[in-house]
């Protein structure tokens, strides 16, 4: 029993520690000194009328920043089109571009943010996504931490709004898993090394100098995480990239029900985590220093039982620590380890799905990754 409690404490030591740390490296975008920079904001939409009126207000209440503002109607069934039509009306800053037919090999937001990259007027393209909310200040702030750092392209992750119980347990888990495994220090170190590339497509800048050598949307035309994958594309093009924490400046509300949220963490499952070499190695980190703790301590006593405990202590504390800075709900931390076996259960349905050449269906489109 002890050499499982020790392993369980070094893996729950890694996590804890990595956490920390990244957590002193994590900051938000500070705001912009002097400079008024002018920014395209893209905004991809397909079905989103419950959504795209709220994010134009949101985006045209900016301060700091001149605005020109980009929604693409991806073949929408619904309203989308005409609730922007309106705003355009109103507001000479947007402007609506109707999406071409998806063709074959490209899956369908790349397409979409292709389209809206050929359109933008400014030097830094900030993408959106429709379910996002923004500060007045965080374009500007965005686009001053692109170039006070010399980057290519950063992205923050915004806060994100969890009212289900199953959003409250998995969605956090983005966190756990960016603050607790990702060398934040090292990845600014390496700035232009792909292997360190990490990114959020829900609040996404880029100069346009960087993605037009990297190729944008089109050099990523069939993958689907597209914030990853862009990332990854612009560090091969020689250029920078980095994180900021935009909790207070953004908000997001990813997925309204479970069978969407099971479908939405799937869909990126097979281009992270959900791999035949890697699963196996993000099961051991996760299971051993986020579950095996927990599973110990009923079953271990003496010494074994208090390196458990220790364990189960440095897990939750991190936890902890990432949800206070994150905005995620106390629920969130007391059933932490629900949500890292609910993470871990939805990658290996991914990749056993994948094996099998089940599809992925998202937006009505299937896509066969």
């Amino acid at each position: 029993m002890i050499p499982l409690s020790v392993l369980a404490l070094v893996l729950a030591a890694l996590y804890s520690g990595m956490t920390f740390a990244n957590l002193r490296a994590y900051r938000p975008p500070s705001p912009l000194a002097t400079r008024r920079p002018t920014v395209s904001v893209l905004i991809p939409a397909r079905d989103e009328e419950g959504n795209i009126g709220a994010v134009l207000d949101s985006v045209l209440a900016s301060r700091g920043v001149d605005l020109d503002v980009v929604v693409l109607d991806d073949g929408s069934a619904d309203r989308t089109g005409t609730i922007v039509r309106e705003r355009a009306a109103q507001d000479g800053r947007v402007r609506l571009v109707a999406g071409a037919p998806l063709p074959r090999g490209w899956v369908g937001k790349q397409h979409a943010c292709w389209q809206l990259s050929l359109a933008a007027r400014a030097p830094i393209l900030i993408y959106v996504d429709a379910d996002v909310r923004l500060h007045p200040e965080t374009l500007a702030r965005l686009a001053g931490f692109v170039e006070a750092n010399g980057l290519g392209l950063a992205s923050g992750f915004p806060r994100q709004v969890t009212v289900t119980l199953g959003e409250k347990i998995a969605i956090p888990q983005i966190f756990v898993v960016l603050l607790g495994y990702l060398p934040l220090a090292v990845a600014r170190w390496q700035a232009t090394d792909p292997r360190f590339a990490a990114a959020c497509g829900q609040c996404l800048a880029v100069t346009r100098a960087a993605y037009d050598a990297s190729g944008g949307h089109a050099a990523i035309r069939g993958t689907i995480h597209d914030g990853l994958r862009l990332a990854r594309a612009v560090r091969e093009a020689g250029f920078a990239t980095d994180l900021c924490d935009l909790s207070d400046l953004a908000t997001c509300r990813m997925y309204s029900n479970w069978s969407d949220l099971w479908a939405g963490f799937s869909k990126n499952a097979r281009e992270g985590m959900a791999t035949p070499r890697a699963l196996p190695i993000w099961t051991l980190l996760l299971g051993g220093g986020h579950l095996l703790p927990i599973l110990l301590l009923p079953v271990a006593s003496g010494v074994a039982w208090g390196i458990a405990a220790l364990s189960s202590a440095l897990m939750w504390a991190a936890a902890a620590t990432t949800a206070r800075r994150v905005g995620a709900s106390s629920v969130s931390v007391l059933l932490h380890p629900v949500g890292v076996a609910v993470t871990l259960a939805i990658q290996w349905n991914a990749l056993l799905r994948g094996r099998r050449r089940s599809p992925a269906v998202w937006r009505g489109r299937t896509y066969d990754v």
